[in-house]
């Protein structure tokens, strides 16, 4: 399942510091698809996959000194238009 992580900095410095020097800290099953900053440095919205929703707990707690996080399970706009295809 994919899911977009929405990320709110609350020091974009120290995060990169932190991922520079101990990489991303996911737990296994969890994986890093793609990512995009706001220029601003405020945002950050991640795109992942995993199996287990439940692995996002112990990756976030990794990073909840440093950004809040909403974690929404997403679809591909083709997934969701074979999914709508069948319903009709």
């Amino acid at each position: 399942m994919l899911y977009m992580v929405i990320e709110q900095f609350k020091d974009a410095p120290a995060i990169y510091r932190r991922l520079r020097e101990r990489g991303r800290m996911m737990p296994e099953g969890l994986e890093y698809v793609s990512s995009w900053v706001a220029v601003d440095l405020k945002t950050c919205w991640q795109l992942m996959r995993a199996e287990d929703e439940s692995l996002f707990q112990s990756w976030i707690d990794n990073w909840k000194d440093l950004a809040e996080f909403e974690v929404v399970p997403v679809r591909t706009s083709a997934e969701m238009r074979e999914i709508m295809e069948e319903q009709s």
